[in-house]
């Protein structure tokens, strides 16, 4: 046997199973696609204390109540649920706190801009760990939709879940 083989420690094969385990890491907002129409797409940061970043590894938050807002120029998530991480201390940060978006000023001004018209909002669709470890939000402008919209959502749905249904036949 070479030297090389014998010698692999036992921390590296670990090591790999936990980044897998962070890239699977994705909280989803599945309301929103079917309450809003999505207009235009963003990729931002999200400014986290060392608790809520390890909590969010392990998938223990919530964006489903959340929306974006607007305050001295920043953008700024509200009603995210991040459950606090035991281990880190005995005082944790109050769990549905406003966090801070990281994206850039180009994106903060055409985003305030759109914000102007009536009936547009900024939701939240899904949190993801990127390549780097760092907690990436994906949020959308968007219009909320009709009853009517819906109800056609929904049979367009129900339509396609029995071809593939026949399909499969």
């Amino acid at each position: 046997m070479a030297a090389s083989a014998r010698w692999q420690p036992f921390y590296f094969s670990t090591f790999a199973e936990s980044a897998n385990i962070m890239k699977e890491v994705s909280i989803k907002n599945k309301k929103a696609r079917f309450e809003y129409e999505l207009i235009d797409k963003y990729t931002a940061g999200l400014m986290l204390n060392g608790g809520e970043i390890k909590s969010i590894r392990l998938g223990k938050a919530s964006i489903v109540e959340a929306y974006c807002f607007f305050k001295n120029d920043e953008l700024w998530i509200k009603g995210m649920h991040v459950s606090p991480y035991e281990p880190a201390s005995y005082n944790n940060e109050n769990p549905i706190r406003d966090r801070k978006l990281l994206l850039t000023r180009d994106e903060l001004e055409k985003l305030q801009k759109a914000l102007k018209n009536k009936g547009l909002t900024i939701v939240p669709l899904i949190i993801y760990l990127s390549q780097s470890g760092y907690a990436k939000i994906d949020v959308a402008l968007a219009r909320g939709k009709k009853i009517h919209d819906k109800r056609d959502d929904l049979q367009a749905k129900d339509d396609k879940r029995a071809m593939d249904r026949a399909m499969k036949r």
